[in-house]
């Protein structure tokens, strides 16, 4: 496993960031559990969760899953940097969702409870609070910091200049702020180029996209769908409405000897802005099938070919503006 720096901090994280958001739903307990061990096995110690995984109001299912996981010991708590989010609808009584100081400080704790742990490393915003005043935001984020609950404190799904406000709010402070931003980003989706990423990189912010094969749809879709696999619907639309590219980028990958998979991943982790991508897999074999793409050193040329077939944005303004 490659490791690297958690942005401008002093945390060593893998390259993988492994996500549990199919944890419940789609992937049973047992199964979950094989999952994180075969990540630890590989030396994946980052992983990614959120308090409304499992889509059952107010349950935390999947960071119940973790939380049995992590009670199983054999250090597997200690070797985890666990990254969790607060934000979203837990109950349907007032302040049980979004970011005020009263919202964030009773979701820490429940997660807490769930995950059985005594602190988190990486507590992440879901989204942004528009009526929440960041003095507020930061106020219990400090307090959760000084009560050992929280480590560092990231964000997810934010525009460039939610971070510019957060992180200044932050200094007036002497808070640390923001060290992490959670956002779409892959071969797609690359409007966070414009403005999000200058900012993070800007701020010493690690970035780790989520949804890095696009739905699915990077990782051989049309080859998958000759063979007779199906996907869902939402996916389908999304293969029809990118079918030209996703033919040149298959045949590329093919050129490559490479799985579409792997270079979508290989794609992100040669961007210096990026820490780690968040990997979903469902089984433990596609966690050793995606090692591959750490080790996957893309040419000047394949990087322009792919730029070609997804063309990506310049840095704001010069993307709209001279």
């Amino acid at each position: 496993m490659q490791y690297t720096h958690l942005g401008r901090t002093g945390l060593v994280v893998s390259r993988f960031c492994l996500g549990t958001m199919n944890f419940g739903p789609q992937t049973n307990e047992p199964d979950s559990h094989a999952i994180m061990d075969r990540a630890h096995e590989h030396g994946i110690n980052f992983f990614d969760t959120a308090n409304n995984y499992g889509w059952q109001l107010g349950e935390g299912i999947t960071e119940k899953i973790v939380g049995r996981w992590f009670a199983q010991g054999g250090g597997r708590r200690e070797k985890t940097v666990l990254a969790t989010k607060v934000f979203c609808k837990m109950g349907n009584w007032p302040n049980e969702e979004k970011l005020s100081a009263l919202s964030i400080i009773r979701q820490c704790e429940a997660s807490l409870r769930r995950l059985q742990t005594d602190y988190i490393d990486l507590y992440q915003m879901h989204h942004v609070d528009r009526a929440c005043p960041w003095e507020e935001i930061w106020q219990a984020m400090e307090t959760l910091v000084a009560q050992g609950k929280v480590m560092y404190v990231g964000s997810s799904n934010f525009a460039g200049w939610h971070i510019v406000k957060a992180n200044e709010a932050a200094k007036r402070r002497n808070f640390m702020g923001l060290v992490a931003e959670q956002c779409l980003y892959n071969l797609t989706e690359r409007k966070v180029e414009m403005e999000l990423l200058p900012a993070c990189r800007d701020y010493g912010l690690g970035v780790i996209p989520w949804s890095p094969l696009g739905s699915g749809i990077l990782g051989g879709a049309l080859k998958k769908a000759s063979e007779g696999r199906r996907s869902e619907g939402g996916v389908l639309e999304k293969i029809e409405q990118n079918r030209d590219k996703l033919e040149k980028y298959e045949a590329l990958c093919d050129e490559l000897g490479e799985k579409p998979a792997n270079v979508a991943l290989a794609w992100l982790l040669a961007n210096p802005a990026v820490t780690a991508p968040i990997v979903g897999p469902r089984t433990t074999q596609q966690i050793d099938e995606l090692l591959r793409a750490l080790d996957i050193q893309l040419s000047v040329e394949t990087l322009d070919a792919l730029n070609e077939i997804f063309p990506g944005y310049k840095t704001a303004p010069e993307e709209f503006a001279w």
